[in-house]
């Protein structure tokens, strides 16, 4: 039986097949639906964690109890779970143990273009590449097969088209996977560094097996056209080339791109006059065929290090084809930049943040977009965590009257992920910053999945919440405050309040998701002839209002009645109809 899936589901369907144990994931687009649907699978044991370092370090526990095990990020998520990975190259596996992740070309919903394939090379891990949805499952399946044959982490790389395309997969049954034997061993599960030196000696060895797997056609296949150009590629820059090039070239598919081969690819440019390595992102394949000696290749050089290809793009490289030219509009389109959503909660933070003209240390997620005109009041966006950080860094560079002016904005499940760490900081080393906690009772960027402080796991279980609150007591801050961030005028007394204190302070701005079936909101708002055109709504940025002419109006198709608009009127011009 076939099925259409897009490549996440794929490989959650090659694990589940495969018999994997126990996954352990924190969401990141374009990595987040392998989990999601990993958990309709009950014969798995499935978990958001609160990071992916934690994630990582669950899945290698369960690996080393015998279990097949996995974890899936996106290319930032790599990061944060980068320290394990290194150490658990050197321990190896006793379940297999994969890692999903998920590449962003583009930046579509990520703060670089980071090419993961590096991690493989310096942590000396197998890395496996698929290039749709039928490979996204046959070569999930193989990862665990490859990790338990050479005892190594094996890295799926995917990409942002890969992971959401969609392609005819086969379906097949779950192997039974019998629990491998646990035994103690600490001379190859304890890194300390008397046995990791020996541990070294095996990973080296072990790299030098993985080349000869490269050798092989397992996962490298050569397309022979019998052509004079050759076309060395791999994932999703596989199906451009095909798409642009058809059979007018032959192909070296590289589906393990970590370790590389050498005599495939040696072998292969040899039969050829000229050679193209077609890889998005970084030289990372051309950099090792260079090595080789290659001199007949062609490669950055003809196309670009940034964003995505494009089968037009290639065709005009390899074939000198010009695209086909599209019939221009004569007419001016409407810039539609990204926003906020109608009834966000996050808008009546910022609103009154921009209003008091504060320095805003920024974090990533929805509320990233406080960064847009008109609210316009997020300074930094650097990483998970980072808000608090730095903006205890700002106050230690320009001291105790610039702090007054300076306020974090981190979310709940961020501030989970990477935040309580740094509200430590500023508590151990006599801060005196002002954290706000977006407590929208979700993980909204990612597309609402469950986090530890919703008080439901993955699977919608009642779990024990993390109380905010109590957290911030714990580590030492005493003044804590809970705030409705629609309710402006409050808001803003008690963000006045609290930047004003020379200790640390956290305000919880506390309101759900608009989007969430628990929130019904209703009605709509209009504006009155009592309207004075202060546009003082327009500054909310919200989709709903906007100014046609010189008169400000609400379209009803779009308002769903949160009332924040009708809260900042300061001439009571605004109202809510119900109905």
């Amino acid at each position: 039986m076939k099925e259409l899936l897009i490549g996440n589901a794929a490989v959650a369907r090659g694990a589940y097949e495969a018999g994997v144990g126990v996954v352990s994931s924190y969401p990141g687009t374009p990595s987040t639906e392998i989990t999601e649907v990993m958990a309709n699978y009950k014969e798995v044991n499935v978990e958001w964690a609160p990071n992916e370092k934690v994630a990582a370090e669950v899945s290698i526990g369960a690996s080393m109890a015998g279990a097949r095990a996995m974890s899936c990020m996106k290319h930032v998520g790599l990061n944060v779970m980068a320290d394990p990975l290194f150490t658990v190259s050197y321990i190896g596996v006793n379940g297999g143990l994969v890692y999903c992740v998920a590449d962003d070309p583009g930046m579509h919903s990520s703060q670089n273009e980071q090419d993961s394939r590096h991690y493989a090379k310096a942590s000396k891990v197998l890395m496996i590449e698929p290039a749709d949805s039928k490979e996204c499952k046959e070569y999930t399946k193989l990862a665990f097969e490859l990790s338990e044959k050479y005892d190594v982490p094996v890295l799926v790389r995917l990409s942002t088209r890969v992971s959401h395309s969609q392609g005819l997969v086969e379906i097949e049954d779950r192997i039974d996977y019998k629990l491998k034997d646990y035994n103690k061993d600490i001379a190859k599960n304890v890194m300390m560094p008397a046995n990791a030196i020996k541990r070294h000696v095996v990973v080296e060895e072990r790299n030098r097996n993985l080349i000869k797997l490269a050798e092989s056609d397992l996962l490298n296949k050569i397309e022979n056209n019998n052509k004079k150009i050759g076309v060395i590629t791999a994932g999703i820059s596989y199906m451009y080339s095909k798409e642009a090039l058809g059979d007018n070239v032959d192909y070296l598919k590289l589906g393990q791109v970590y370790p590389l081969p050498v005599e495939l690819i040696k072998n292969f440019a040899k039969n050829h006059d000229l050679v193209y390595v077609i890889e998005e992102l970084d030289p990372f394949i051309e950099e090792h065929v260079k090595s080789l000696g290659i001199t007949n290749i062609e490669g950055k050089d003809k196309f670009t290090l940034l964003g995505e290809y494009t089968p037009a793009m290639i065709k005009k490289v390899v074939l000198g084809v010009e695209p086909v030219k599209f019939n221009k509009i004569n007419e001016d389109i409407p810039a539609r930049p990204p926003v906020m959503c109608a009834g966000c909660p996050h808008r009546g933070t910022f609103y009154v943040l921009k209003k008091l003209g504060l320095t805003v240390s920024g974090d990533i997620g929805c509320y990233t977009l406080g960064a847009v005109k008109p609210l316009a009041s997020v300074d930094s966006t650097i990483c998970m965590g980072a808000s608090v950080s730095a903006a205890f860094g700002m106050a230690k560079a320009r001291g105790k009257e610039f702090n007054k002016k300076l306020v974090s904005v981190i979310g709940d499940s961020t501030f989970i992920h990477s935040g309580i760490t740094g509200l430590i900081d500023i508590v151990y080393n006599k801060g005196a910053n002002t954290v706000i906690i977006l407590d929208n009772s979700i993980t909204g960027m990612t597309g609402h999945q469950q986090n530890p402080t919703t008080g439901k796991t993955i699977r919608m279980e009642d779990t024990i919440p993390v109380n905010l609150i109590d957290l911030a007591h714990s580590v030492g801050v005493k003044r804590v405050v809970v705030a409705d961030p629609f309710d402006v005028k409050n808001f803003e007394e008690v963000v006045k309040t609290e930047i004003s204190v020379d200790e640390p302070s956290v305000i919880i701005a506390q309101r759900p998701c608009a989007l969430l079936k628990t929130v019904k909101y209703t009605g709509h708002c209009t504006i009155s002839d009592d309207c004075r055109k202060c546009k003082q709504c327009l500054k909310l940025g919200c989709p709903a209002i906007s100014l046609v002419g010189d008169k400000v109006i609400i379209d009803e198709t779009q308002c769903n009645g949160c009332g924040l608009c009708v809260n900042v009127c300061p001439f009571k011009a605004i109202k809510k109809i119900e109905g």
